[in-house]
């Protein structure tokens, strides 16, 4: 079994910020996949259901960004999971390109608070798919950059990508992220 969290923050209002793509990830694979309805359970809403050989338990907290590793501790310990094996955790990721995808283990926060709060609850040893929501270019800009929604001229950009990251997701859940990585950015890149 495998748990993947999208991280997020709860309630209407943050919906479609650029913080909640990691809650966006999990709801396209619940959709592309068949998962089941999400029920409340560790503080947070959780879906299960199959992908290829794989069995998933998805998991968005309800706890506020700054306090998932409350959620994600207590669900990873109800299970007996191997963090740095059976745990990848979706978010939003300043440092990288509008929507492009990148993996990596472990590793500091870079300044995210969803994942200083997992890393402080576990380990900081657990895989991380960062979702490119771009800098602003400022220090002052990041926050509202942040918590601000996605242009319509981003949505379409943004659904191919978390629609890429659904369909490619066998690759990361054999362990290759290499080809899950170079999957991605093929069905996301414009094609020369």
């Amino acid at each position: 079994m495998q748990l993947l969290v999208g991280l997020g923050n709860p309630g209407a209002a943050y919906a479609r910020h650029r913080h909640n793509i990691g809650f966006m990830a999990v709801d396209c694979i619940a959709a592309v996949h068949g998962f089941g309805p999400w029920r409340s359970a560790f503080q947070a809403l959780v879906s299960e259901g199959r992908c290829g050989d794989h069995k998933l338990v998805l998991l968005k907290p309800m706890t506020f960004m700054n306090e998932s590793g409350r959620s994600v501790g207590e669900a990873v310990r109800f299970w007996k999971l191997d963090a740095a094996t059976q745990l990848s955790v979706f978010y939003d990721e300043l440092d990288l390109d509008p929507f492009r995808m990148k993996v990596k283990f472990g590793g500091g926060a870079a300044g995210h608070n969803g994942i200083r709060s997992i890393s402080a609850h576990l380990s900081p040893d657990f895989r991380r798919v960062r979702l490119g929501i771009g800098h602003p270019g400022r220090k002052d800009a990041v926050t509202p950059h942040v918590l601000g929604k996605f242009s319509g001229a981003e949505v379409a950009p943004r659904d191919d990508l978390l629609g890429a990251v659904a369909r490619s997701l066998p690759w990361h859940l054999d362990g290759d992220d290499v080809r899950f990585m170079s999957e991605v950015a093929r069905l996301t890149l414009p094609q020369r």
